[in-house]
C-alpha cells in the first residue's frame, strides 16, 4: 500500500504578518496532484491540520476545498487534531465526512478502533491517535499521573489489542502527535511540555508498521519505522535549513517500509544574516538573499539610523530585524541574556526563588507545587482556547 505522510498545515497561519493563505492553497494543489500522479493509495495527516482553535473563515474555506478534492480522487484519507487545533470543531460531521472517504479521528476515546482499508495483500489498520492533552485524558486511560508517556502509552495499549484481535498479517499505521525523543525542534512548535518532560521514547511505538508523526517541524526520521513529516511551509525563522517535504511510504505485503521524501513548494527561501549593517549592505557574498525572506540580526556597537529602510533597500524581503549589539563578556546584560537562554519557565521561577532568598533554592516539594502550577495553567489555557 502507497501512503502519503504529510502533517503541521498550520491553515490560516501567517509568516512574520506575512499572508501564507496562497502558499497554502498552492500546498494543497501539490498534494492532489502528487496522490494522482504517484498512485498513491491512502494519505495521513498528522495533526494541525489549522493554526488555532477557533481558524479564521479563509483558513476553514481552504481546509473545506481540500476535503472536497482528497475525497473527487476517490482516495480515502485519514485525519488527526494536533495541539493546535480544537478537537471538537475539526471533528464535526466525521461520521458523515466518514462516507466520502475521509476520516477524522479527534476522539481520544477511538485510540483502539481503527479505519482498514485493503490492497491486494490484505488489510491495514490505520489507528488515529489524536493529540493527548494529560491534563484532559488521563481518567479516560486510567493513568495515575498526566505525563505525555504515560497517556501516550496507554493509547498505544488499545492499539495493539485490536491488533491482536485481528487476523495474522494485518497491517498497521499509527498517526499521533507528539514528541518523540529524537526529535529535533523548532521556534515554531508550541511547548507541550508536562511536568518538565515534553518528549515520549519511540519504543511507545512498537508493535506497529509505520508511526506517522506530526508535531515537529522538521522532516525527521527516528527509526526507519517512525518518522516526522515535518510542516509543508516555513512557520519560523528557526526552520532556515529545513526542507520541506512529504514522506511518500510504500507498506510492502510483510509490513516492510520504504519511504521516499517529496519536496513542497515554497514561495520563498529563508535566509538568516548576522553583522554590522554596512557589512550586510556591502557583503558580495550575501547576494545569493536578496530575493530570499530575511531575518537580519545587527551586531553594531549603537544602533545605526532607519535599519529596517536601509536593509530593505538591498533586501526588499526583510521581515525580523534583531538587534545584538557587540558587548564585553562581562556586561551584566550579556550575563542575564546568558542565563535566560533556553532555560524553561520552571526553571525561571527556582532560580527567582533561589534569588529572593538569597542563594536557597526550593526543595523538592515546592519544585513538585511549581511544577503543578505551571502544568495546571497550561491545561486551563488549553481548556479556555477549545472552548471560545
Amino acid at each position: 500500500m502507497r501512503i502519503l505522510h504529510t502533517s503541521d498545515w498550520h491553515l490560516g497561519r501567517a509568516f512574520h504578518r506575512v499572508n501564507m493563505l496562497g502558499a497554502q492553497a498552492g500546498f494543497v494543489g501539490h498534494l492532489v496532484t502528487t496522490v494522482r500522479e504517484r498512485e498513491v493509495d491512502a494519505v495521513v495527516v498528522s495533526g494541525d491540520v489549522y493554526d488555532r482553535a477557533v481558524p479564521p473563515l479563509a483558513a476553514v474555506e481552504l481546509f473545506d476545498e481540500a476535503l472536497h478534492r482528497l475525497a473527487d480522487l476517490g482516495v480515502p484519507t485519514v485525519m488527526i487534531s494536533g495541539n493546535h487545533d480544537s478537537a471538537r470543531r475539526l471533528g464535526v460531521g466525521a461520521g458523515l465526512i466518514d462516507r466520502a472517504g475521509i476520516h477524522l479521528r479527534t476522539d481520544a476515546s477511538a485510540c483502539g478502533t481503527p479505519v482498514v482499508l485493503e490492497d491486494g495483500f490484505g488489510e491495514v489498520a490505520f489507528y488515529g491517535l489524536p493529540y493527548l492533552e494529560p491534563a484532559l485524558v488521563k481518567d479516560e486511560f486510567g493513568v495515575e499521573k498526566a505525563g505525555h508517556e504515560a497517556v501516550l502509552a496507554a493509547a498505544m495499549d488499545r492499539v495493539r489489542a485490536d491488533l491482536a484481535s485481528r487476523a495474522p498479517g494485518t497491517r498497521s499505521v499509527v498517526l499521533a502527535h507528539a514528541f518523540v525523543t529524537g526529535g529535533e525542534a523548532s521556534d515554531s512548535e508550541r511547548d507541550i511540555t508536562v511536568g518538565g518532560v515534553s518528549a515520549v521514547p519511540a519504543g511507545v511505538f512498537d508493535g506497529v508498521d509505520y508511526a506517522a508523526l506530526g508535531h515537529l517541524h522538521g522532516s525527521q526520521t527516528i527509526t526507519e519505522r517512525v518518522r516526522y513529516s515535518g510542516s509543508p511551509l516555513p512557520y519560523s525563522f528557526s526552520e532556515t535549513d529545513h526542507r520541506k517535504t512529504m514522506w511518500l511510504v510504500d507498506l510492502g505485503a510483510d509490513g516492510s517500509v520504504a519511504a521516499e521524501r517529496l519536496d513542497c513548494p515554497v514561495p520563498r527561501a529563508l535566509a538568516r544574516i548576522r553583522g554590522h549593517l554596512e557589512d550586510l549592505l556591502a557583503d558580495p557574498e550575501l547576494a545569493r538573499h536578496e530575493e530570499a525572506w530575511v531575518e537580519a540580526t545587527l551586531t553594531d556597537p549603537v544602533r545605526p539610523a532607519d535599519p529596517m529602510a536601509r536593509l530593505s533597500e538591498r533586501f526588499p524581503h526583510t521581515l525580523s530585524l534583531v538587534f545584538e549589539p557587540e558587548r564585553a563578556p562581562d556586561d551584566p546584560e550579556v550575563s542575564y541574556a546568558r542565563r535566560l537562554a533556553g532555560r524553561s519557565d520552571q526553571e525561571i521561577a527556582e532560580d527567582f526563588v533561589a534569588h529572593v532568598r538569597r542563594g536557597a533554592g526550593p526543595d523538592a516539594r515546592e519544585q513538585a507545587v511549581l511544577q503543578d502550577v505551571f502544568d495546571a495553567v497550561r491545561a486551563d489555557d488549553t481548556v479556555r482556547e477549545v472552548a471560545r
